[in-house]
């Protein structure tokens, strides 16, 4: 009798189980996969990469910026100063070629007919040969100054919101120190996690719509589903994945209203119906 009660409490825990899973997932086999997850506003270090001392910062924190924007500006005397020098030197070196290339000609000429010796037509090949490797020396000079130059600036990557600025007009920056963070809100990324079984009726690219809280609908399509298993972190929503072996997924998602932010809790819907069981229209 004890036999048949335990038998009968462990199928009503089963079944009782599973019905909590389906309740608290939304999953429908041939219609929706619910998930549960939470935004990831990517952020990029903005710095120099020359050292020098700042002279102009134009945001401040919570600006907007479009990619391609100036956001601060190193003093450029010095740095036009190494590059007048350096396209001097090069001037220098080109009339240098030209007389050493004349040289060349002439003397190439003229000792076929003996009118000079060959040691003076091979100083004359060396001579140039020389001229030539120094141009090429003073250009790539020239190269690194103007590449150094253009370095003072620093521009957007991308288009976001300015989140941090930590240096002012003024200071003496070394090359790779911070000047601001930028926070990439557009798109954005959701983490989310996919219990194994669910695993087949997803893909990459597959399109998803996210909603939030305050019913904010976004769409979005997932961009990379990881390889490898991990227990779910504590903050997933349900209680019963934060003990399972789950698949973390990245969806990328569109916020042209900047609506989603950092941390915030959102649903994962994905249409998991087979193309074949749809209507004309897709639905």
């Amino acid at each position: 009798m004890r036999k048949i009660v335990t038998l009968i409490v462990s199928i009503v825990i089963g079944v009782g189980g599973w019905l909590v899973y389906e309740l608290l997932m939304h999953n429908d086999e041939n219609g929706e996969l619910t998930l549960y997850g939470n935004v990831d506003i990517r952020d990029v270090v903005l710095s120099f990469r020359v050292s020098g001392r700042i002279a102009a910062v134009h945001f401040e924190e919570g600006d907007r910026v479009e990619k391609g924007d100036v956001v601060a500006v190193l003093d450029q005397d010095t740095f036009l100063e190494d590059l007048a020098m350096v396209n001097a030197e090069l001037t220098e070196e080109k009339a240098l070629l030209v007389n050493a290339e004349r040289t060349y000609m002439r003397r190439a000429k003229l000792v076929k007919t003996g009118a000079v010796s060959e040691s003076l037509y091979e100083d004359a090949l060396a001579e140039r040969d020389r001229a030539q490797a120094r141009v090429k020396t003073a250009k790539a000079r020239v190269d690194r100054n103007e590449t150094a130059l253009e370095d003072t600036e620093i521009k957007a990557p991308t288009t976001g919101i300015i989140l941090t600025r930590v240096r002012e007009p003024g200071s003496v920056i070394q090359a790779g120190q911070p000047v601001y963070t930028l926070a990439v809100d557009d798109p954005v990324w959701v983490r989310t996690y996919v219990a194994e079984p669910d695993l087949g009726r997803i893909y990459s690219g597959q399109q998803t719509t996210v909603s939030t809280d305050t019913g904010g609908i976004y769409q979005g399509q997932i961009g990379f589903i990881s390889p490898q298993t991990e227990f779910t972190p504590k903050n997933v929503e349900t209680t019963q994945l934060r003990t399972d072996l789950v698949y973390r997924l990245r969806v990328i998602v569109d916020n042209p209203d900047q609506g989603l932010r950092q941390g915030m809790p959102v649903s994962v819907t994905i249409d998991t119906t087979p193309t074949s069981a749809r209507g004309e229209d897709g639905t």
